[in-house]
């Protein structure tokens, strides 16, 4: 397709080229001859196409590279080969198809022939690299759309909960803590067969997504599973003791008396199987 548009482009402006230069020369009181013009035209296309790798290696290595001067440099050594082959080619097929026609081709060498060739090339060049650039910005852009979406995380399970515990992850489910404590710059999960995780993070951090489970803070610095509670002793002070459904107990304090104020009322929690599951003590 780049090679079609690119084609298709240069015997375009070939064409008008030549018509326009006999034109011009019919004006002038010359030789219309646009059968010789299309030939010079014609022949200088050709190299053209045949010299389309260059600006497209030159175009694809130049959108590789972020920095400015590397790019001029690419797009200037590009443009100087580019150049001189296709002076050189034209030349050469010009005089070939003469010698074959019987007729002889003069280039008429010299720094001002050259460097009008040169002007013209610097223009075809811009041109097509313009072209180009163009064409595989589309082709990116096509290939991206096309490509399957990358996989998202998967979205978190709402049974379970994930502690890193140094380079390891555990797996955890929610209603196998008991209570989360912090310590300094971690917090420490305990769990109800007894083992504990040493997490880096926050109380806060942990108490927002925990929050979903009834585990709650019950002191400053702890965290309880309110559904594993069996049984509070609410003190005279303020302070309170739960009783977890293993036996162990743990300490909460006066300002987060409220937050247990309604384990009374509280629907006991399944596979807990002491008959006090829910019960109150209270002592004055």
């Amino acid at each position: 397709m780049m090679f079609a548009a690119i084609a298709a482009v240069s015997l375009a402006i070939g064409i008008v080229n030549a018509f326009s230069g006999a034109q011009d020369a019919a004006w002038r009181g010359d030789s219309y001859d646009i059968g010789r013009r299309l030939f010079w035209e014609m022949s200088s296309i050709a190299v053209i196409l045949l010299l389309l790798p260059i600006p497209v290696l030159a175009v694809r290595r130049m959108r590789r590279m972020s920095g400015l001067a590397a790019r001029v440099g690419i797009g200037t050594i590009a443009l100087l080969g580019f150049s001189a082959l296709h002076i050189a080619g034209m030349v050469w097929v010009r005089k070939l198809a003469l010698w074959l026609a019987g007729g002889a081709y003069d280039f008429r060498f010299s720094l001002a022939t050259v460097l009008y060739e040169f002007r013209k090339d610097a223009v075809a060049v811009v041109l097509i690299a313009g072209t180009i650039w163009l064409l595989e910005s589309r082709r990116e852009l096509k290939t991206a759309a096309a490509a399957p979406a990358a996989p998202g995380p998967l979205p978190p399970s709402p049974d379970m909960i994930w502690l890193r515990d140094g380079t390891s992850r555990i797996r955890v489910v929610p209603r196998d803590i008991l209570w989360v404590a912090s310590a300094g710059n971690y917090i420490e999960y305990s769990l109800a067969d007894g083992t504990q995780h040493l997490i880096r993070g926050t109380l806060a951090a942990a108490e927002s997504e925990l929050a979903r489970f009834s585990i709650v803070r019950v002191h400053r610095t702890r965290l309880a599973n309110l559904d594993r509670v069996s049984g509070v002793d609410l003190r005279a002070s303020g302070d309170f003791e739960l009783a977890f459904d293993n036996g162990q107990t743990l300490g909460g304090s006066r300002r987060y008396r409220p937050a247990v104020a309604a384990l009374g009322s509280r629907t006991a929690p399944a596979g807990i199987a002491s008959a006090d599951a829910t019960s109150v003590h209270k002592h004055s």
